[in-house]
């Protein structure tokens, strides 16, 4: 599995919130529809994750203690949101229709092996995770994770407003979450919380029960 090397990392800004994207770097993403949590909340959180990813970029050094502590504030910043996801009653959730989150699930599946290698996926009522890694286009440079997240989004987008009759409205919120891992460890880790999501939430005993999820077949062995 990928290792994080130490070198200049990759960043992008969506709208406010920057997106780090170190070279050769697993990601774990978490998108989610829009409309589906309260702005207020959404507001603080957003400000919270933008200031860890710049002091994340500032100390950027993986001996340095000052970003292991940033770093891993990010991490229980990201569950503290999938945990307020799973308990918003009130919010839209989409994703409860089969065929919506076997859309999702086809078009994450889509570009496999072209332009990233998935390795874990799950859709929940409102919200999905993705953990992959981007492949190299050409010498140093990777797909880029805006560009990814991008066609994912955008496609999904429109074909379920088409299914749900709905004209001239969001699907998804543009921004996204997103942690890159610094180790195969940690890849482990991660894919573990993406797989556990339905149980964690209380909708299933096991993961291997819940149909929208996904991991790549020689992960675990």
């Amino acid at each position: 599995m990928p290792v994080v090397h130490n070198r200049i990392m990759k960043t992008y800004y969506k709208r406010n919130l920057p997106h780090i994207q170190p070279p050769g770097a697993t990601l774990f993403v978490t998108f989610r529809l829009f409309g589906s949590i309260p702005k207020r909340f959404l507001n603080e959180l957003s400000i919270e994750h933008k200031n860890l990813n710049r002091l994340i970029l500032k100390t950027w050094n993986r001996k340095s203690n000052e970003f292991t502590k940033y770093y891993n504030q990010q991490k229980r910043l990201i569950k503290k949101f999938d945990d307020y996801l799973h308990s918003e009653k009130t919010g839209l959730h989409f994703l409860k229709n089969e065929s919506i989150a076997e859309l999702v699930c086809s078009s994450m599946m889509f570009f496999d092996k072209e332009r990233y290698d998935l390795l874990s996926y799950c859709v929940m009522s409102n919200h999905v995770h993705i953990v992959f890694t981007p492949l190299r286009i050409n010498g140093e440079e990777y797909f880029a994770l805006g560009d990814i997240m991008h066609s994912i989004k955008s496609y999904t987008a429109k074909e379920a407003n088409k299914m749900l009759n709905r004209t001239g409205k969001p699907f998804w919120v543009i921004e996204s979450f997103d942690h890159f891992c610094r180790d195969s460890a940690e890849v482990e880790r991660v894919i573990e919380y993406v797989l556990n999501n339905p149980v964690n939430a209380g909708l299933v005993s096991s993961y291997d029960k819940w149909s929208w999820s996904y991991v790549k077949p020689d992960m675990f062995i």
